[in-house]
């Protein structure tokens, strides 16, 4: 027993000596309040818990069914909360963009405001598609600039070591912050379908194209995510598609309002009676 009683009073004392450690280790945030972009991204099966910090936002149209879409970038102050709303301003960064204001973009408010009582806020961007995304990135520079309120809390960010759950960018100036948008839809995994020997379509759906797939989706309420997950796509409602899809063909053609794809063929899946071959124009008869 008075082992034990010994070995319990040195245990005490390490503990003790531990958190005077760490209490001394440990300071309040000193000097004026600044704010940062706190925007995280990573893997689907993660959260802000694991995601790293990002200096770019990513927004790919042809995944959105509208023509406007809003963005939320976060914005983070370091220091204590306070009891009243602050303001903070953010410009657009011209070095760092090529979109056009209101071609591209929303014209921006300057001033925003961390409420009251709260450590950040979103800042909201409204983003407008156009025809040029599908051939170049358009993107949008955001700048965070010093006011009465707010210094600029990390012109030099490095990586938060644990963040492991997605691309780890190693530093980057965190008052800065770039919106990347094209409208470029690449084929999906699950797509079925491609060319014979001598070019003309094959498969189920035959060549990938933009046109067919906003065809699909028109007719089947889905979406670009559908096409790459394996669950949502089976082969049995895949072969539904083309099935569909090629009375809806045959009918639009037999009616005179055929169905063409962005080269000026004929649009064509499986059991369509014609012969298409990308690069080869449809010419009525």
């Amino acid at each position: 027993m008075k082992k034990n009683k010994y070995i319990i009073i040195i245990f005490s004392l390490i503990l003790f000596w531990m958190i005077q450690g760490c209490e001394k280790e440990i300071m309040n945030y000193q000097g004026k309040p600044g704010v940062y972009f706190a925007v995280q991204h990573g893997s689907t099966a993660g959260n802000e818990n694991t995601w790293p910090y990002q200096p770019n936002t990513n927004v790919e149209f042809f995944k959105i069914q509208e023509d406007r879409a809003t963005v939320n970038i976060k914005v983070m102050a370091t220091g204590s909360v306070a009891d009243h709303d602050r303001s903070f301003t953010v410009k657009i960064n011209a070095d760092s963009t090529n979109a056009t204001e209101g071609g591209h973009y929303e014209p921006l408010s300057g001033d925003f405001f961390i409420p009251a009582g709260e450590a950040y806020t979103n800042v909201p961007v409204t983003l407008i598609r156009t025809d040029d995304m599908q051939e170049r990135d358009v993107v949008i520079g955001l700048q965070l600039l010093p006011n009465d309120n707010f210094e600029l809390a990390f012109p030099e960010w490095d990586a938060v070591k644990g963040l492991l759950d997605g691309n780890i960018v190693d530093s980057f100036d965190a008052s800065l912050h770039s919106i990347v948008i094209n409208d470029v839809m690449a084929k999906p995994g699950r797509w079925v379908g491609g060319q014979n020997s001598d070019g003309s379509e094959s498969g189920y759906w035959g060549v990938f194209s933009r046109e067919k797939l906003e065809l699909f989706c028109e007719y089947f309420d889905l979406t670009y995510d559908d096409f790459n997950d394996a669950d949502k796509m089976p082969s049995v409602f895949r072969k539904q598609i083309y099935i569909t899809i090629s009375k809806v063909l045959i009918k639009a053609l037999e009616e005179g309002n055929p169905i063409l794809e962005e080269d000026g063929r004929l649009m064509w899946v499986n059991t369509c009676p014609w012969k298409s071959i990308p690069g080869v124009p449809y010419i009525p008869q």
